[in-house]
């Protein structure tokens, strides 16, 4: 299972001219390796460029990509991830998000399809990443 996360997407629904053509590349290659998945944050990230919540189905089925639950272990690994990130950082904020994403990612020994590598890489060392 690979993982999208939400810049993928939205560099395909945007046509982003600088990074869908790379996003839509690699999903097709993504798909071509097995099941494609997101979870409730990519999903309420995708949910912003919206009216609907059917709009929103209507761009997610062809692609085929599930919408898989994030389990406790991924949301406890989540917020112990993001501590430490905060206490690096010395206070700073970061976005949470992220951090369920990697998570996720990590604790199902799935890889993460995403264009935003440093945080996963740094805080989520398990996962592959298929990024530039």
């Amino acid at each position: 299972m690979i993982l999208v996360d939400s810049n993928v997407l939205i560099d395909v629904m945007k046509k982003d001219p600088q990074w869908a053509p790379w996003s839509l590349g690699q999903l097709k290659l993504a798909r071509a390796a097995g099941p494609l998945a997101i979870n409730a944050v990519i999903h309420a990230e995708l949910a912003a460029s919206y009216e609907t919540l059917a709009e929103l189905s209507s761009f997610l089925k062809p692609t085929g990509i599930r919408l898989q639950p994030i389990s406790a272990e991924a949301s406890f690994m989540a917020g112990k991830a993001f501590l430490k990130f905060r206490r690096a950082k010395e206070g700073q904020t970061g976005i949470l998000a992220d951090f369920f994403i990697g998570a996720h990612a990590q604790s199902e020994g799935w890889s993460l399809l995403t264009r935003d590598k440093a945080r996963y890489r740094t805080f989520f060392p398990a996962v592959t990443l298929i990024a530039p």
